[in-house]
């Protein structure tokens, strides 16, 4: 896929991995971009910041209907069509199911998954406008690999791979490609409460995520020759992961006591 002069609609694109995906689309090219997000102030800093780009700024909530069609209507308004939906907006709360208070397991789902859903329904028309369009969704290596005491998080997470193998089938005859990405541990805002060391940096995981919407690839699994290896035996020896989750119990259960981003 060829980016310059695309136009790209993202979500979460103020810190964290979305922004970091605006800097990378940048130096591939990208000037016009739509970004939604929660923070007016982090918003504002991003024309600050990308002097050289163009920017429909939004402020709302993914998991709001109202600001998503307040998004798409805007979109539609200023540009009349989107080559490339990312799909990055996340917000996550961990801990034993027990703990995690409703509110937080209603908005991780509307978050995460719904309201990914929801964006990318009314997009499609924008993106069928498109000579080559690209939808990115960005899940996680728990998308693939459920751990305990991310039982929300994982689950919405790997709502948004399997809502991203359906898509790219049902959309396998219009020029729109469908790809997920699956980083592990990244480090930005959102995993400041965690204790897990040793992360990626948003900068690598938007340069292997924005190399794979180049190449057309259908997952960016982030993690090396271990993680593939895992992702193998959890499918076909689940009861081998059962184990190491055992041997890891304690630690996951410090890991998460306080891990909270919403």
């Amino acid at each position: 896929m060829n980016l310059k002069n695309k136009k790209v609609l993202v979500t979460g694109g103020s810190a964290g991995i979305g922004k970091a995906l605006i800097a990378e689309l940048i130096s591939k090219g990208v000037h016009d971009f739509a970004v939604m997000g929660r923070s007016k102030e982090k918003l504002e800093d991003l024309s600050s910041e990308f002097k050289n780009a163009n920017f429909i700024l939004v402020q709302g909530d993914v998991a709001q209907l109202s600001d998503i069609v307040k998004l798409v209507e805007t979109v539609e308004k200023k540009w009349g069509s989107v080559d490339v939906l990312i799909n990055n907006a996340g917000v996550i709360s961990t801990g034993e199911l027990g703990r995690i208070s409703d509110e937080d397991i209603v908005n991780q789902i509307n978050i995460n998954l719904t309201g990914l859903i929801l964006l990318t329904k009314k997009a499609l028309p924008l993106l069928r406008k498109s000579e080559e369009a690209g939808i990115m969704n960005i899940s996680s290596g728990l998308g693939y690999i459920a751990k305990p005491f991310y039982s929300v998080y994982a689950a919405t997470k790997a709502g948004v791979r399997h809502f991203s193998e359906a898509m790219r089938r049902e959309l396998i005859f219009d020029n729109i490609h469908v790809m997920t990405v699956f980083p592990t541990a990244t480090d930005t805002p959102m995993m400041i409460t965690s204790k897990i060391e040793n992360m990626d940096s948003a900068e690598w995981v938007a340069q292997k995520s924005i190399e794979g919407l180049i190449n057309k690839e259908i997952n960016v699994i982030l993690g090396g020759e271990q993680r593939l290896k895992d992702i193998d035996t959890n499918f076909n020896h689940p009861l081998e992961m059962d184990e190491k989750a055992k041997e890891l119990y304690e630690s996951y259960r410090e890991k998460t006591e306080h891990h909270r981003a919403m």
